[in-house]
């Protein structure tokens, strides 16, 4: 069969990453969270004390990172960083990092040799318009902003007892500002995506149709 790219975009907590890792794994494919690598790239920026405003910092520090994935988890310099990188001040400065030019040609340029041998599903917020504009299915995700909050909350509340509802809400409302406005690769639905709303879906229903979109795509059904 056919080996094909699956792009996932939208905007934070549509539950990209849960689909693409299921879709993924559903189909045998590898699975690339790239929210991930900003998020990890965010960690080190924040344990180094970057000045983001400094272009010769962020460039000389992004020499020292080194970016994988071992057993779907992010590794930053050969450490396993998955927990680390979900804490909220990470979340609050993620958007902020990756609206950086250096930082997105350094993360979309691994992101890419990634996907060389293609049988690949990626999420994140430019994989379908810049990362992989050519990728066979594009997937645009979307939810309510009222369903996106509580399932961000629910998330954080785990490892922070403390978090307010509305702490989460400004924090979607400040980075979906800023990826959808950012001077480089903002987020934008791609002409040819298709769009999954699933405000009011299982994980389930949202894994058989994004599965059925991918097998049309792999068998060169697709009339779309």
């Amino acid at each position: 069969m056919n080996k094909i790219i699956v792009a996932i975009d939208g905007f934070s907590s549509t539950g990209k990453s849960t689909l693409a890792k299921q879709l993924a794994g559903k189909l045998g494919y590898t699975y690339v969270d790239s929210g991930a690598m900003y998020r990890a790239i965010t960690l080190y920026f924040l344990d180094m004390e970057l000045d983001l405003k400094s272009s010769t910092e962020v460039e000389d520090s992004l020499a020292h990172i080194e970016l994988r994935f071992e057993d779907n988890l992010i590794c930053l310099n050969g450490q396993k960083v998955h927990e680390q990188i979900r804490t909220m001040s990470v979340a609050n400065l993620v958007s902020e990092v990756a609206a950086l030019p250096a930082v997105r040609t350094f993360a979309v340029a691994q992101q890419q040799k990634m996907g060389v041998k293609k049988a690949l599903v990626m999420d994140g917020r430019d994989i379908g318009t810049t990362v992989f504009p050519q990728a066979e299915l594009k997937i645009y995700l979307t939810a309510s902003e009222e369903i996106r909050t509580h399932r961000r909350y629910d998330e954080m509340k785990a490892s922070n007892s403390l978090i307010t509802l509305s702490e989460v809400a400004a924090n979607l409302a400040h980075r979906d500002l800023i990826d959808s406005t950012r001077e480089v690769s903002p987020l934008r639905m791609a002409k040819d995506a298709r769009i999954l709303d699933n405000s009011n879906m299982s994980m389930d229903e949202q894994l058989f149709i994004a599965w059925e979109w991918a097998m049309e795509r792999i068998q060169g059904t697709d009339t779309h």
